[in-house]
């Protein structure tokens, strides 16, 4: 299930060790897989707790083709992110959330989740192993991919007898490369999620259903697609990968994570970062209408942090928002990026450092 490992003469690698950093183009990273060089994999029985995985070579895992991932798509996967500062300390980004909400989505799948400790603790282990793949600071981030799957063999609909807890790493760059905001297309075919389903829960399920929709989209010409309601189609949800926000005077609002909308940990640190400035936070549905009639609207997500919204096109109708430095995007993510990079300290307790004796 792990991504296949280019070969040794890549010149995205180094022989060297104990060098500072890997040979990677850091100006060139954009959001695309660079293979580094150790992974962490775990795994427990049905009934049994996770214990301390190992760190091992990055590479192909071996998997029963019976396996419940492979057939019922019983996985959840998170995604977070590891910094390196200006005094060269390397911090990753609320790692406990992701930890969180791995156990919600495991409960939900009848999985048996690591704990959180563990989560923390195997995050730290790979970062560290990986500590040469992250970028200088400004030039990125290593992007953290935590697995959790059903691997044990089972022919009928039923909880794995196996459970398989790996995390990989890449060193990436901006999610959507364009200076400019993002120009969405609302779907009003295709749905992303249901009540009832797993569309709060970062299940692998719900991913390959948006792909269709994402490429009829940037055929056209736009950067992603924005998901109405499956109930009533009136209301917006989320865009394929990240969270949205709408803001009109001082009034920020988004929809609320009542069961088919993803909790974002970007999400949640934008609100708190939101009402520390001034601003009133909704958490409320949010009619098409409303998002036609914004002033801003914004996007936040692991991989794409903050990115502005210029456009949203909604059958016939284009309508402009407001970008730049005088939008409300542009100061969340100046302040949300310095305290990922440790360009201002860090007073809400959200980053975990990497001991430095640690890889």
């Amino acid at each position: 299930m792990a991504p296949s490992v280019q070969p040794s003469s890549s010149p995205l690698r180094t022989s060297e060790g104990d060098e500072k950093y890997a040979n990677v183009k850091w100006e060139e990273l954009g959001f695309a897989l660079t293979p580094t060089d150790h992974m962490y994999v775990a795994k427990c029985r049905q009934g049994e707790s996770f214990s301390q995985g190992k760190i091992v070579p990055y590479g192909d895992i071996s998997i029963s083709p019976c396996s419940p991932i492979l057939n019922y798509g019983q996985g959840l996967f998170e995604g977070l992110k590891a910094y390196r500062t200006e005094d060269d300390r390397i911090r990753i980004f609320r790692p406990d959330q992701n930890a969180l909400r791995m156990q919600t989505g495991a409960d939900r799948l009848c999985m048996t989740p690591p704990s959180v400790e563990l989560f923390v603790e195997a995050v730290k282990q790979t970062v560290a192993a990986n500590k040469k793949w992250v970028p200088p600071p400004g030039k990125g981030a290593l992007y953290v991919r935590p697995l959790l799957i059903g691997s044990g063999a089972i022919l009928g609909v039923a909880p794995a007898p196996e459970y398989t807890f790996l995390i990989y790493a890449s060193p990436v760059g901006d999610y959507h490369k364009v200076s400019t905001g993002l120009n969405l297309k609302v779907d009003h075919k295709y749905h992303r999620a249901h009540s009832g389903g797993t569309g709060g829960v970062k299940s692998c399920t719900n991913y390959a259903p948006v792909v269709k929709s994402m490429v009829e989209a940037k055929s056209s010409g736009f950067s992603d697609v924005l998901f109405l309601d499956a109930a009533t189609g009136r209301n917006i949800e989320e865009v394929s990968t990240c969270n949205i926000f709408i803001v009109k005077g001082n009034i920020v609002s988004t929809p609320p994570t009542s069961g088919t909308i993803l909790p974002g940990v970007t999400r949640k640190s934008m609100i708190e970062l939101a009402r520390d400035i001034g601003y009133q936070v909704q958490e409320r549905d949010v009619s098409v209408e409303e998002l036609l009639e914004a002033e801003e609207v914004f996007c936040t997500g692991t991989a794409v942090v903050v990115k502005a919204v210029e456009t949203v096109t909604f059958h016939d109708k284009k309508v402009k928002y407001r970008t730049g430095e005088a939008a409300l995007s542009t100061k969340v993510h100046s302040m949300l990026t310095s305290i990922q990079i440790g360009l201002v300290e860090d007073t809400k307790g959200w980053m975990v450092e990497i001991d430095r004796c640690q890889g």
